[in-house]
């Protein structure tokens, strides 16, 4: 599906097999949702660009995801998608800023890009410019980024008032929430999902900065350096993050190896009470036939009593140490 967006903010899709005769005067924007084959081609006759395919877009060479091209802008970022659905994911954008208008081609439903057709028409710094889409994108892609990081944020602070409390307390001694773990994990990997979308941006910037339409317009490019520099700050926020996420997990693991240990001391120590009754026992269940106690009229009490003190007095032992 290609939509065609407007310097007044207006959207106008275009129905398949439509082709139009000549680029419009107004038209900054062409957004390829899904493209099929017919439609890159309408687009590369269109504006006389190439329309990189999906399986170009997800060539991880930098030469291949930033370049030139007959005075052409190609550039491919990795954008985080699917991040409140519990399984992010990156998913693979083309940006192309040929002739003053931008094209993107995308394969998903980034929140970002959802976020910013909706705000096309409200957002400040018009007249609207291809480089101005772009870069205004660019920036709604950055405070995504950022919202995302912040409620990681918020969800690794409560689990670390999960785990920390139930172990001050005491209450976590064979009841310690395993599923933590697995709610560590599901942060650890949208924040490094997240931190690897901000690095591709970061990539894209630096060098969409130096390209000749940035440069030519102070706006714009103190704007790319803006943007750039929020961009940077959160990557390096996102790596504090997963260092707390990090942390969380190794705490929760060296909770539940003190509580293995601990299920382990007691069952040593129970052998090591039970032992000396055990010995009392094979040693007066021995059939010699001459053993003095076999005489006494009081010797299964005596040996009763005998394993019973065996075990009682390793027992106090352990607790005068503090073993137990």
């Amino acid at each position: 599906m290609i939509t065609m967006y407007c310097a007044d903010g207006s959207a106008r899709p275009l129905a398949p097999g439509e082709h139009l005769g000549s680029c419009p005067e107004d038209a900054v924007w062409f957004d390829l949702h899904f493209p099929e084959r017919e439609e890159e081609l309408a687009v590369e006759k269109l504006l006389g660009i190439a329309v990189p395919t999906r399986d170009e877009l997800k060539d991880i060479e930098p030469s291949s995801r930033l370049y030139s091209e007959n005075e052409a802008i190609y550039m491919t970022a990795s954008v985080l998608w699917r991040a409140d659905s519990g399984q992010p994911e990156l998913t693979d954008v083309g940006f192309v800023l040929a002739h003053g208008r931008l094209v993107t081609i995308r394969y998903s439903e980034p929140k970002a890009i959802n976020l910013f057709i909706g705000a096309f028409a409200r957002c400040a710094g018009g007249p609207w410019t291809g480089t101005m889409t772009l870069m205004r994108m660019l920036e709604t892609i950055s405070d995504r980024s950022a919202e995302v990081l912040e409620f990681a944020e918020r969800k690794v602070d409560e689990i670390s008032q999960q785990v920390f409390p139930l172990t001050a307390k005491g209450r976590s001694r064979g009841q310690f929430p395993q599923t933590i773990l697995f709610e560590i994990g599901q942060e650890q990997r949208l924040v490094a999902k997240t931190r690897d979308s901000l690095s591709s941006l970061y990539r894209l910037l630096t060098f969409f900065y130096a390209v000749r339409p940035v440069q030519a317009d102070g706006d714009i490019k103190e704007l790319c350096r803006t943007v750039t520099r929020d961009v940077q700050s959160l990557s390096e926020h996102a790596s504090f993050v997963s260092g707390n996420v990090t942390f969380l997990l190794d705490a929760s693991l060296g909770f539940i190896n003190l509580e293995q240990n601990a299920i382990i001391k007691i069952f040593s120590i129970a052998s090591v009470v039970f032992l000396p009754p055990t010995l009392a026992a094979s040693i007066y269940g021995m059939n010699f036939k001459i053993m003095p106690e076999l005489e006494w009229a009081y010797g299964y009490p005596f040996a009763l009593v005998l394993m019973v003190i065996s075990a009682v007095v390793p027992f106090v032992f352990f607790r005068w140490k503090g073993w137990l």
